[in-house]
C-alpha cells in the first residue's frame, strides 16, 4: 500500500492497510492450499450442510472466536499484539490493539470476536469438509460450552430479578 492510498483512506493514518492486506492475504492463501490439498488427495467434500450441522458450526464458531479473543486464559496470545485495558464479566477481557503495520492489523484480529469468527469459522469447516464426524464432536464441545455460558447468563439474571 502506498502512504497516499493510506492517507487519502484514513487521515489519522492509523489505519494499518498493508498489514490487513498481509493478514488477508494469509486467511486466502491458506484457503487456497487447503482447497488443492483436498483435492490432491481426493476428498470428496459434501454436497451440503445439514441445518444442525450449521448450527453446530455456528455456536461452535461463536464460542472459540470468544475464546480467542475475549477469554483471561488465552492471553499468552494476544499479548504480543494487544494490551489490557479492562477485565469484564464471566472472565472475558476488553484488549486493545497496539503497535503499527502488521502488529496492529494481526491485534485488531485478535481484539475482535467479530473478525476472528471469520478464521475460527474457516478453520471448523476445513475440519469439516475432511473429518465431518470429528468436527461434529469438536463444535458440539464448544456448542455444549456456549449453552453452558446461555444457561449461567440466564441464572444470574433470574437471581438479580428474585433479590431485586
Amino acid at each position: 500500500m502506498t502512504d497516499t492510498v493510506a492517507s487519502d483512506y484514513d487521515a489519522r493514518e492509523r489505519v494499518p492497510l498493508a498489514g490487513y492486506a498481509t493478514v488477508a492475504g494469509v486467511f486466502c492463501a491458506s484457503l487456497t492450499a487447503f482447497t488443492l490439498i483436498v483435492r490432491r488427495r481426493g476428498v470428496t467434500l459434501p454436497e451440503r450442510v445439514p441445518p444442525w450441522d450449521l448450527l453446530l458450526l455456528g455456536a461452535a464458531t461463536y464460542k472459540t472466536s470468544r475464546l480467542l479473543t475475549k477469554d483471561k486464559i488465552t492471553s499468552f496470545l494476544r499479548a504480543p499484539f494487544t494490551r489490557r485495558e479492562e477485565d469484564t464479566t464471566a472472565g472475558e477481557v476488553m484488549d486493545e490493539p497496539r503497535g503499527s503495520g502488521l502488529r496492529l492489523a494481526v491485534g485488531d484480529l485478535l481484539a475482535c470476536p467479530f473478525c476472528a469468527g471469520a478464521w475460527t469459522a474457516g478453520g471448523l469447516m476445513a475440519t469439516y469438509a475432511v473429518a465431518p464426524r470429528a468436527a461434529r464432536l469438536v463444535c458440539a464441545g464448544f456448542g455444549a460450552m456456549t449453552l453452558a455460558d446461555w444457561l449461567q447468563y440466564a441464572w444470574t439474571w433470574t437471581q438479580e430479578k428474585a433479590e431485586g
